[in-house]
């Protein structure tokens, strides 16, 4: 385990609207806010068509390959998240969402593409006091957190 501490920093509430892309919103605003990394929850509806990853197709495997789900009809929404920024200075949101609807629910990560169904309500819990960073990891081509 790696691990740093934080301080609590500021504290946002928003919503986002019709049509915006989860990922790109959330990343646009930290930047214009400058904040640098954050715990986030997510509640509010999917639109049909938004992208979900939901896995590797294999376990264990040299080269990891994401399965993609679109969401064939609009879902409920309710998630979690990390942002921090990544090599270049730039915030980078992970976030894992469980998409509902009527008794189906698929869950997974954000980056495919989540459009927003009419409004999604978010807080988003600013972290201080840490140089914690995104960094490529050359053994699996992931973005991994490195703590301070």
């Amino acid at each position: 385990m790696k691990f740093c501490q934080a301080a609590k920093g500021r504290t946002f509430i928003l919503r986002l609207e019709d049509g915006e892309i989860l990922h790109e919103t959330i990343e646009a605003f930290a930047k214009a806010q400058s904040v640098q990394s954050a715990a986030l929850i997510v509640l509010g509806g999917a639109d049909v068509g938004s992208r979900l990853v939901v896995g590797p197709e294999q376990g264990r495997s040299e080269q990891i390959t994401p399965m993609i789900h679109a969401l064939g009809n609009v879902h409920e929404v309710s998630g979690t998240g990390t942002l921090f920024p990544d090599a270049a200075g730039n915030p980078v949101l992970h976030m894992h969402i469980a998409c509902g609807r009527n008794d189906h629910t698929v869950t997974g990560c954000v980056r495919a593409g989540v459009r927003v169904w009419h409004v999604m309500e978010v807080v988003l819990f600013e972290l201080t006091g840490n140089d914690a960073k995104r960094l490529r990891d050359a053994a699996t081509g992931f973005d991994l957190l490195v703590p301070c």
